[in-house]
């Protein structure tokens, strides 16, 4: 059963599973807090966990200006959602979309965040004016065809791996995506993902994040590749974990390595274990 919070107006529902310290999961652009039903099964007996579907995802509210739309709101959605739940401070984990907003609420409000977990983060970094292009088309396609009219988006280079491996699991999440408001889903490709800061331009911002982060990427998930091994370089306090022959949706593809990565990263965070990278000094290439 969900919930919400208001938002400036807009209902932002989530659900809540488990009880502990607060673990909350962010969705993807195909998701919905649905997305997260194997990680809530696992981290829910230790974690009060947290998920929640973003403006323009039902039974979240939509609303009709793009201008309601963008990355920073995004940002102060999972803000005020923490504040109407009176959390103080959580591990703040998301998946591509999510895994920006999380990025981005860490740099905001580092001081609510416990941890950060970003995985398959920086689809368009390394070319911003071309995914702009291509997020502004998927939108003319909602526009004019509905969700049906994104029938090749759910079998992309990304998405195969989980067709192969899970197929049962792929027609879920395509199930899922087809069920989305094609309104919501437009507005959310022009107003978020067009117009998002690209994880690139986030350096200087990075270097300074103290928060522990986990970075976790699929192999076969090209578009995220060089943003995560350049998230690495960047948060001192950071590890990155690469999930082989894995796309885009790595917690759906390889929910068991996923679900066991990151509660191995939390348990190293919450026991002080989780290190910020040592400082050595010299130059490189010495060992062999």
């Amino acid at each position: 059963m969900m919930s919400h919070v208001s938002v400036n107006g807009v209902n932002i529902e989530y659900s809540e599973s488990g009880s502990g310290f607060p673990l909350i999961w962010a969705h993807e652009f195909a998701g919905s807090a649905e997305s997260w039903k194997q990680q809530v099964h696992y981290f829910s007996r230790r974690y009060r966990v947290i998920t929640y579907n973003a403006r323009g995802y039902p039974p979240s509210d939509v609303p009709e200006d793009v201008s309601a739309y963008s990355q920073d709101q995004a940002v102060e959605d999972l803000y005020q959602l923490m504040k109407g739940l009176n959390i103080e401070k959580a591990h703040v984990g998301g998946l591509s979309m999510g895994g920006s907003t999380t990025l981005v609420f860490g740099l905001r409000h580092p001081e609510m965040a416990t941890s950060l977990i970003v995985a398959g983060a920086g689809t368009g970094a390394t070319d911003p004016a071309r995914f702009k292009e291509q997020a502004n088309g998927y939108a003319d396609i909602l526009d004019r065809d509905g969700m049906r009219g994104l029938e090749d988006y759910v079998k992309g280079t990304t998405r195969v791996q989980l067709m192969r491996k899970d197929y049962t699991g792929w027609q879920e999440f395509a199930d899922l995506f087809f069920a989305h408001s094609a309104q919501g889903s437009a507005l959310t490709f022009r107003g978020v993902q067009a117009e998002r800061q690209p994880i690139l331009t986030f350096e200087k911002e990075m270097r300074a994040l103290t928060v522990p982060t986990l970075i976790v990427v699929g192999d076969e998930d090209d578009p995220c590749l060089e943003p995560g091994i350049f998230m690495k370089r960047c948060i001192p306090s950071s590890g990155l974990v690469v999930v082989p022959q894995s796309g885009h949706a790595v917690n759906l593809e390889e929910p068991d390595l996923f679900n066991r990565t990151v509660s191995d990263f939390l348990t190293a965070v919450e026991a002080g274990k989780w290190a910020a990278r040592e400082q050595g000094s010299g130059g490189g290439f010495l060992a062999s």
